[in-house]
């Protein structure tokens, strides 16, 4: 029975990324706007709770995407 393993220098294997604090902030400010726009759709817009929770959740996701996908771009680009 074998193993299989990525082989990778010992260097490459304990390097971490640092995040940075506008990414922090960015991530911060994120959060909030989802949060707002919950809270906009309940209060304001009266659409109901289960209505509000599923847009703010659709545009978290689209949030989470858009990360995800400026984040390979940058490491592609590394």
């Amino acid at each position: 029975m074998t193993v299989d393993q990525d082989v990778l220098p010992e260097d490459e294997r304990t390097r971490q990324h640092d995040v940075s604090t506008a990414v922090l902030v960015g991530y911060a400010a994120a959060a909030a706007g989802v949060l707002g726009w919950f809270l906009f759709g309940l209060l304001v817009q009266r659409q109901g709770f289960v209505d509000s929770v599923g847009e703010s959740a659709g545009a978290a996701f689209a949030l989470l995407l858009a990360v995800s996908v400026i984040g390979t771009l940058r490491r592609n680009g590394e």
